[in-house]
């Protein structure tokens, strides 16, 4: 017998519906098991869904369970935002004002909430250099040629990408990959800057079609990871507006901050569907 749950699709790293990443939210989904939240995160097809459950740390204000099409991750970032965007609009209290606390694989994450948006402290990073052989590869399933490339690291806050820093915005923007090479490979995170003065700093696209999305339209996950690289590195100012989803006809904006050293990502949300779902 099938059970009823609050749903919500949110629009995520937008103001405005449909221009985002797309998030679908069951909420109070602790009936639920791994394999039916799996089978309805395929089903849905986007490329994450998630699940608020009741926390079991007490310092949490909620649990969230955060599925692909093709498994489960211990930590994204716009399925953060728009859980935390979607749990505070059917009610949620955080036990702290401004403040959410939200437990997920990865731990506990911090989701401050500000005017029009929340934005969360990006989770520890890891990072490691590309193997060249791997990154050949990755190359010419990109149809890059080698100088096109300025740098290359891999970056893990619980997905992990292998982040490629190109020449400008505009390589991005023509990048034509070959998506059934890309799977056996890697998650691929492309970022290139924008001229100064431009509105946004960087364009970055997302490519995972080893996880059953071939791009992404905006990542939080990624732009965390590039942001902590990048700032790190100084190659980026502390405080910069990154656009991604161009390719795909969106128009997302993420917002990103480093501050008392630590990475905040931010974003708007928007609720697209609010209703019941049975599973």
């Amino acid at each position: 017998m099938s059970t009823a749950f609050a749903f919500t699709q949110v629009d995520v790293f937008t103001e405005q519906a449909l221009l985002g990443n797309p998030l679908a939210v069951v909420h109070g989904a602790d009936a639920l098991d791994a394999a039916r939240m799996q089978a309805f995160a395929k089903w849905t097809n986007l490329s994450e869904t998630t699940f608020l459950l009741a926390p079991t740390d007490p310092a949490a204000d909620y649990r969230v369970r955060i599925f692909t099409p093709g498994g489960e991750l211990p930590f994204a970032g716009h399925p953060t935002l728009g859980s935390c965007h979607a749990w505070l609009e059917r009610g949620g209290v955080p036990k702290a004002a401004g403040r959410v606390v939200q437990q997920c694989g990865v731990g506990l994450v911090d989701i401050r909430v500000e005017a029009g948006r929340t934005g969360f402290a990006a989770p520890p990073l890891r990072m490691a250099e590309v193997e060249a052989p791997l990154l050949a590869k990755v190359l010419q399933a990109l149809g890059l040629e080698p100088s096109a490339l300025v740098a290359s690291q891999w970056l893990d806050n619980g997905p992990r990408w292998l982040g490629l820093l190109l020449r400008d915005a505009a390589a991005v923007l023509a990048l034509a990959p070959d998506h059934a090479a890309l799977r056996g490979l890697a998650k691929v995170g492309a970022v290139g800057a924008y001229p100064s003065g431009s509105a946004c700093a960087f364009e970055l696209r997302a490519f995972a079609s080893m996880v059953g999305i071939d791009e992404d339209p905006v990542t939080g996950s990624l732009n965390a990871g590039v942001a902590e690289w990048l700032i790190g590195s100084g190659r980026a100012p502390e405080r910069y507006l990154a656009a991604q989803g161009a390719k795909l006809g969106r128009a997302g904006r993420v917002h990103v901050a480093r501050e008392d050293g630590r990475f905040w990502i931010g974003g708007s949300s928007v609720s697209c569907i609010r209703g019941e779902v049975r599973l």
